[in-house]
C-alpha cells in the first residue's frame, strides 16, 4: 500500500497521540477507580466517564474539522488547544 497522499504533520500526530494518551489515562483511571458513578451535569441527564469521553472525542473531531474547513488547515496547534479546553470543560460540567 502506498500512503504517500497522507501527510502526517506534527500537529496531526500530536492530536492522535493526545487521543491515545486520553484513552490510556481513562483506562488506568477506570482500573484504579472502577465504575465512575453517573452524575447529572448541565445536560440534565446522567453521564458516566465513558459518555463524557465519547462526547469530548467527538467534539474534538468536529473542532478539528471546522478548523480545517474554515482556517484552511493552517496552524492546527490552536485547534488542539481548543480541543483540550473543550475536553476539560466536558469532563468538568457535563
Amino acid at each position: 500500500m502506498n500512503f504517500s497522499w497522507m501527510a502526517w504533520t506534527l500537529p496531526t500526530a500530536l492530536f492522535f497521540i493526545t487521543i491515545a494518551l486520553l484513552l490510556i489515562g481513562m483506562g488506568v483511571w477506570e482500573y484504579v477507580s472502577p465504575g465512575g458513578n453517573p452524575r447529572v451535569g448541565i445536560l440534565r441527564f446522567e453521564t458516566t466517564r465513558g459518555d463524557r469521553l465519547f462526547v469530548s472525542l467527538l467534539g474534538s473531531a468536529f473542532i478539528h474539522l471546522a478548523w480545517l474547513g474554515f482556517g484552511g488547515g493552517q496552524d492546527l496547534w490552536w485547534a488542539l488547544a481548543l480541543s483540550v479546553v473543550y475536553a476539560v470543560g466536558v469532563f468538568r460540567y457535563v
